[in-house]
């Protein structure tokens, strides 16, 4: 069941870049007040 292990990194991998996509939005808004 490769294939499976492959699949649940690749949507690790999308949710962690989400998620550092909206830390860094939030960061930029703090920053520009």
């Amino acid at each position: 069941m490769w294939y499976f292990a492959w699949i649940l990194g690749v949507l690790m991998a999308c949710f962690a870049s989400v998620l550092a996509a909206i830390y860094m939005e939030q960061h930029q808004d703090l920053d520009g007040e």
